[in-house]
């Protein structure tokens, strides 16, 4: 006989299948073993209280500070401690309960049976312009076919193609400037059938770029104002293409200008929430959503919103996180932007490991190798 201690992370339906647990079985000890950290902030004192009990009864726990008990201050934050089981059973307690608890039970409900995760899917970047922050992402005409070919031959399923730096400080240019920059790269792929390898997406915020790609075999459009323009929003529902709705606080220019937020995933998430309704309005059947690294955020900003990607998948979507070799990395390990591969690896393992499925890269066929491996030690 012997013990072995298995991972945090360890697939524990997968392990109860290799012991051969019953079907039923395998449900239940599953959602035993999943479990749930939850903060609640402005917390009623009254319903925290309740909250503490309610949590105790079914076997879970409510951290709250000192003074709960004797309410001496009105509203409190607390951690919220349950399997999927404890949580199940709670939701249906707090929905009789007053001080907003029947409203936190709502709030609750949508972290139970979080969607299963697809497989990651590589996004490969490639500019089409000569200011990018990465030089060796720029490509033109025939070279950026070849890299494309490469990227797809490495493993990318997505091909990312953008015209316009959307670095902080860089200047917008017009929508003809843009189209011009873009446009024989998309007849290129056009005219070799590159969708038929891979699906494309367009970097893009410009109505008349955007219809142009898609009328040439995109059908993604990887929008970084989070279909601000409506027109963004009707091409997308005409062409049933596939939107990437990303947050960003201000625009490229002055976005690092001290951003500032009260709660970065809080804001996030309600600005998701919007859009998400928006693109329903405008019949997109199929949205992605990008937290934004590095958009209007701090450094502080950007690893709130990595190490808690699974906080929005609740809303049912899936989470694309582009990070590659971006200034956050440098903040955390001063390096040049040759130098942040390594950052990069470990900034995306972790977000994939928190629900993300979408990883935007310079870098194909290191990250494919990496995914792989990460998959084969989680079993």
């Amino acid at each position: 006989m012997y013990v072995e201690r298995l991972s945090d992370t360890v697939d524990l339906r997968r392990e109860l299948v290799r012991l051969g647990v019953d079907g039923g079985g395998i449900g239940i000890l599953a959602d035993k073993g999943t479990s749930h950290v939850i903060k609640i902030s402005g917390l009623h004192v009254g319903a925290a209280n309740i909250l503490k009990q309610d949590a105790l009864s079914v076997g879970a726990d409510l951290a709250v500070p000192r003074g709960t008990v004797t309410a001496s201050v009105p509203r409190v934050d607390a951690l919220l401690i349950a399997t999927e089981r404890q949580l199940a059973a709670l939701i249906q307690k707090e929905k009789a309960q007053p001080f907003g608890l029947k409203q936190l039970s709502t709030e609750l409900s949508g972290f139970l049976k979080l969607p299963f995760r697809p497989e990651v899917q590589v996004m490969g970047i490639v500019n089409a312009n000569d200011d990018s922050f990465h030089r060796e992402s720029r490509f033109q005409g025939e070279a950026a076919l070849q890299r494309i070919e490469t990227m797809i031959e490495e493993g990318a399923a997505i091909i990312d193609l953008g015209g316009v730096s959307s670095r902080p400080g860089s200047e917008s240019v017009s929508p003809e400037e843009e189209l011009s920059r873009l446009s024989p790269v998309i007849d290129l792929l056009y005219r070799e059938k590159i969708y038929d390898k891979v699906r494309l997406s367009l970097d893009s915020y410009e109505p008349s770029v955007i219809a142009y790609a898609l009328e040439r075999g995109f059908s993604i459009v990887n929008d970084i104002t989070g279909l601000s323009n409506d027109e963004v929003a009707r091409l997308c529902g005409i062409y049933g293409a596939t939107a990437v709705v990303m947050h960003m606080q201000g625009d490229p220019k002055t976005m690092q200008e001290n951003p500032t937020y009260e709660s970065v995933v809080h804001e996030v998430e309600l600005f998701f929430r919007e859009r998400i309704e928006k693109a329903e309005r405008f019949g997109i059947a199929d949205v992605i959503l990008d937290t934004g690294i590095g958009f209007g955020k701090r450094l502080e900003d950007n690893l709130a919103l990595i190490t808690h990607q699974k906080h929005f998948l609740r809303l049912g979507k899936p989470l694309l996180v582009g990070a590659s070799r971006k200034s956050l990395i440098n903040a955390i390990a001063p390096s040049g932007v040759s130098e942040r591969l390594p950052g990069t690896l470990a900034v995306h393992l972790k977000a994939i490991e928190e629900g993300a499925t979408v990883l935007r890269v310079h870098d194909v066929k290191e990250h494919v190798q990496a995914i792989a491996v990460w998959e084969a030690l989680r079993g």
